[in-house]
């Protein structure tokens, strides 16, 4: 199975993308019936940068307790460190995941998995089923702070900073890896082809985000949902300053007007046009979509 992760990557990080799904479902039982959730998710990468094979799981941050709607906020009275029961939990996403896996297979996502001709499929379906798959979940982080610090170590995070390359040459890659538990580095050679293959495998397939929000953090919901929940935990008023725009913030702070143009001192900048970008990057092997303009001088 693990195999078949590496090989089909985009497949399988839309299967897990299921989970947001089983969050869902579990909110309509119970104490979050009729209620809204609000979650983080982060796909984090397992595996050593530049290690021959990386793959990436699904990592949820949530709110202990739901937004109800009146307006109040609801946290969970069995057990208030953990919004749902985990061996539920787990029993879920096993269906989600695995109901997703076979629609894929009828639709014929799933040319490059070895195991696709029916006796084996069938195989593995039932060796899948018969082990308790674990959903790993923690108490929540200590609050707000805490969650921006987890995050923010994710958000530029690259597969490798150019401070570990030590050299380039014209067929190999030279950077540095940890050697021990204690700081130790040593230097690692790899072809020129092959250090690029594994970079790129920590590149997500489009369509996939590294930090998505969901629910009441949701972009298309959380001006309204996000203000009421903040109401329902009597939160504090938000800074103006921390929302203030960037033009605001460099007149307030740099004394700095980023629309004066910086050669003659006088003229007003503004956009004269916007250049359609492609939706996606192009496959490769294929006929580059951007569109033709002139090179770097």
């Amino acid at each position: 199975m693990a195999r078949n992760a590496v090989r089909q990557r985009s497949l399988t990080y839309n299967r897990k993308r299921s989970i947001t799904v089983n969050r869902t479902d579990l909110g309509q039982q119970g104490l979050e019936r009729h209620s809204n959730i609000g979650n983080t998710q982060r796909l984090c990468k397992r595996g050593k940068p530049c290690a021959r094979h990386v793959t990436k799981a699904p990592t949820l941050v949530m709110a202990c307790g739901v937004l109800a709607q009146d307006g109040q906020w609801s946290a969970p009275a069995r057990q208030p460190d953990f919004l749902f029961p985990v061996h539920a939990l787990s029993k879920v996403f096993r269906g989600k995941f695995m109901a997703a896996l076979t629609s894929a297979r009828k639709a014929g996502k799933t040319e490059r998995d070895p195991q696709r001709q029916a006796p084996a499929w069938r195989e593995r379906y039932q060796q899948l089923y018969r082990h308790d798959w674990v959903v790993y979940a923690k108490t929540p982080l200590g609050g707000p702070a805490q969650v921006l610090d987890y995050l923010s170590s994710y958000t530029h995070r690259t597969a490798i900073s150019n401070e570990r390359i030590s050299s380039v040459g014209p067929s190999e890659v030279a950077f540095k890896v940890r050697a021990d538990a204690h700081g130790g580095k040593r230097i690692v050679r790899l072809p020129g082809v092959e250090f690029v293959r594994r970079v790129l495998q920590h590149v997500l397939p489009s369509g996939l985000k590294r930090i998505r929000h969901y629910g009441v953090l949701a972009s298309s919901c959380k001006a309204v949902k996000l203000g009421a929940a903040r109401l329902a935990l009597e939160m504090p008023v938000i800074d103006p300053q921390i929302t203030e725009p960037v033009k605001a913030f460099m007149a307030r702070v740099a004394r700095f007007d980023v629309d004066l143009c910086p050669c003659c001192g006088a003229g007003r900048l503004h956009v004269s046009g916007t250049l359609p970008g492609a939706r996606q990057l192009p496959a490769p092997g294929t006929t580059t979509m951007w569109p033709q303009g002139r090179g770097p001088p």
